[in-house]
């Protein structure tokens, strides 16, 4: 059913309390829907951050926000991903560093120039609450672009999900990006953004099929919080 395959995905994207866990097949069965979540977390963060008059503070808020609604499911995968980008040697090295379970330094640089641009972004981007709906939204679409697109390297979650996608997936979870459209915001702003969304998961599937062989679950995570962050820095800079 189709709302068992919503509730799948804000289980699976959120720590948002929905009662008995559903199959994850239900997500899997669609994962295009992935932008729906991005509606949800986004708009938690604008709110988080809504009544706080300082800048600064409204945008650290509003990332602590982000963090909170997805419990760090997508940031535990940037930070794996940086220790996978960072680490020296062969394809079965950086592997390893990607996917065991210590934090290393490359690890630590990833997530802090990330959270540290989008933070920046945040203070410069008006308003902030499109800025946090949107970059939510499109980042949930790389995610679904690289379930689709990214060819695993290994068993896991990501594996599965790919397995299940087809490639008209990408077309669905576009057509859910669609509202976006409808913000009180630039023309221009939203079609760098559509192109942001769509730039950093291609970038990240070239990098991660050279140094990686393909992609896993860390890597679509990375997407997110990239692309998010990327999406944030468009409407600051428009």
């Amino acid at each position: 059913m189709f709302l068992k395959s919503v509730i799948a995905l804000f289980q699976f994207c959120t720590v948002i309390p929905l009662g008995k866990p559903v199959e994850f097949e239900e997500f899997a069965r669609r994962s295009w829907l992935y932008p729906l979540a991005g509606y949800v977390t986004g708009g938690f963060a604008a709110l988080v951050s809504f009544f706080i008059p300082d800048r600064a503070v409204s945008a650290a808020f509003a990332i602590a926000g982000l963090f909170l609604i997805t419990g760090c499911n997508h940031l535990d995968g940037l930070l794996d991903f940086g220790d996978g980008l960072m680490a020296h040697g062969d394809r079965e090295k950086r592997i390893r560093a990607l996917t065991d379970r210590q934090i290393g330094t490359g690890a630590v640089a990833m997530g802090v120039s990330v959270v540290l641009i989008t933070w920046a972004g945040l203070q410069a981007a008006s308003p902030v609450i499109w800025a946090l709906i949107a970059g939510e939204v499109c980042a949930k679409f790389s995610m679904s672009f690289l379930t689709v697109t990214g060819k695993p390297f290994r068993d896991g979650i990501h594996s599965y999900l790919h397995t299940m996608s087809k490639h008209r997936f990408i077309i669905y979870s576009a057509v859910l990006c669609v509202p976006l459209a409808f913000l009180p915001v630039s023309p221009a702003k939203l079609v760098f953004a559509a192109i942001t969304m769509v730039a950093v998961p291609m970038i990240l599937l070239g990098i991660a099929n050279r140094l990686f062989g393909g992609v896993n679950g860390d890597i679509v995570g990375a997407s997110s919080e990239i692309t998010r962050a990327m999406v944030i820095v468009v409407f600051a800079l428009l």
